[in-house]
């Protein structure tokens, strides 16, 4: 077993976690995890116990990795470029900046408003929802990295090709003229120091628990149901 392999098993597969809870079961409360009763405890603890830890990691990292590309700072790398490298870049910086869809919105509005081509703002709109680290790790942790690889690029792909498509369309003629017409506001780039920014990634961290720790019982309740 070679060193990524192993650091694969005990980081994302957690599997020091599984022999833990195992050890558990098996020794302290007397269960034969070959049976259906067993085998569907050990699945529910691992699993929320692993879900919640991946979480916590990757959304304090990628709420980290953001605070370093606020929308003002997107919208100024993407601006001196053009053509295919514009629209590669607007999905690679999607990826890195996963802002959530609800605020595709504002994002369009701030983007247009400021010169940047359609075709380059539907690539970053496109790949921002869509693909962030935090899936990449996910699926790596359930199925392996080449399957989590292939979904990055088939996102990127894609935000690449829709944004193409979208900007040869000519599509600006559709774009209400209050867009176009509002001047995008210069701010200063907020320069946050070290212990803001793991502040705000930590916020992150317990916003989005709070939020999602009861479908991830009930999901994860379901799946140890019909276990064995």
């Amino acid at each position: 077993m070679d060193a990524f392999t192993w650091l694969n098993d005990q980081l994302l597969r957690m599997d020091w976690l599984s022999s833990l809870v195992r050890l558990l079961l098996e020794e302290v409360f007397g269960l034969d995890l070959a049976s259906r009763l067993g085998g569907s405890l050990h699945f529910f603890i691992y699993d929320v116990i692993k879900i919640f830890i991946l979480l916590s990691a990757l959304i304090f990292l990628i709420s980290w990795v953001q605070s370093y590309f606020p929308p003002e700072r997107t919208r100024r790398i993407l601006g001196g470029m053009h053509g295919f490298k514009a629209n590669l870049t607007g999905a690679l910086l999607g990826t890195v900046t996963p802002f959530c869809s609800c605020s595709s919105i504002p994002l369009f509005i701030g983007f247009t408003s400021s010169g940047l081509p359609l075709a380059v703002t539907f690539s970053f709109l496109i790949s921002s929802p869509l693909v962030d680290l935090a899936s990449m790790i996910l699926l790596a942790s359930v199925f392996n990295w080449s399957i989590a690889l292939a979904y990055v690029v088939v996102g990127i792909i894609l935000a690449v090709v829709g944004g193409t498509l979208i900007g040869k369309a000519q599509m600006e003629r559709y774009v209400e003229a209050f867009v176009t017409q509002h001047k995008a506001l210069e701010l200063p780039e907020e320069q946050l120091a070290l212990r803001d920014r793991l502040g705000y990634a930590r916020d992150q961290v317990i916003e989005i628990a709070r939020r999602v720790w009861l479908y991830v019982l009930l999901g994860v309740g379901i799946g140890a149901a019909i276990h064995n």
